[in-house]
């Protein structure tokens, strides 16, 4: 059991996660996907055929989830958050009722080229839930606080930084498994995707239009060209 400074120390950790955002219910008033984004904010795919891509990517994604997880939770609930000020984004989250979702901020639909990328990106989302990425996540974060805890006891460390520790362990370990977590989803969402019948190597053409975060120490997500060369050798085993 998590005690209420580590849960704190864990919240603050996780939210450096990337797209696996660990809320346990999305931001803000999200709506249902088909139900959702205004016209005019949609340049790249428009409202139905955001519809028609979840309608698609949904059922295959449940498949797959309850083939490769059967113990998990395989409803999936598609959610727009329509905050104009919300970056370009899509994330896996869990309900309160242990319900995955996937949530996209109107600026990522906004942001696509193509049906395409629009699906690429679902399954990848929807594959970080059914690998289980964001409760691994979890667990390496508070290993992590718990072992800059103990660290902290060590060197007589006061409260601050006692707490400085924690936070700077719960990061580090939430971060671990990061980059390979981004190349699992990467893998699985282009067979989700392929097998939804959409073309996984054009949708993952969006990393080339996004910043480059390299190959930094401790970086969240993998080079843009690692994740398109892993599409590619995905898509050539299929």
């Amino acid at each position: 059991m998590i005690t209420s400074r580590f849960a704190i120390v864990l919240s603050a950790a996780l939210g450096l996660s990337g797209c696996v955002t660990p809320v346990t219910t999305p931001p803000s008033t999200p709506v249902p996907a088909a139900q959702s984004v205004p016209q005019s904010q949609t340049s790249g795919v428009s409202v139905s055929q955001f519809a028609a891509v979840v309608a698609r990517m949904e059922p295959i994604a449940e498949a797959e989830c309850r083939a490769r997880a059967p113990q998990a939770n395989c409803d999936y609930k598609i959610l727009v958050d329509r905050r104009a000020q919300e970056p370009a984004n899509a994330y896996q989250s869990v309900t309160d009722s242990g319900q995955p979702t996937i949530t996209f901020t109107v600026a990522l639909i906004a942001d696509v080229y193509n049906i395409d990328e629009l699906a690429f990106v679902m399954g990848h989302e929807a594959a970080h839930h059914i690998r289980g990425h964001l409760g691994r996540t979890q667990e390496t974060a508070v290993a992590g606080a718990v072992i800059g805890s103990l660290l902290g006891a060590a060197l007589g460390a006061d409260a601050q930084g006692l707490q400085t520790l924690q936070n700077l362990g719960a990061s580090v370990g939430s971060r671990t498994y990061s980059k390979s977590y981004e190349l699992e989803a990467d893998q699985l969402g282009t067979i989700i995707a392929a097998r939804a019948g959409f073309n996984p190597v054009r949708g993952a053409q969006y990393f080339a239009r996004i910043p480059d975060p390299g190959d930094q120490f401790l970086g969240s997500h993998p080079p843009n060209a690692q994740r398109i060369e892993t599409v590619k050798r995905t898509m050539a085993t299929m």
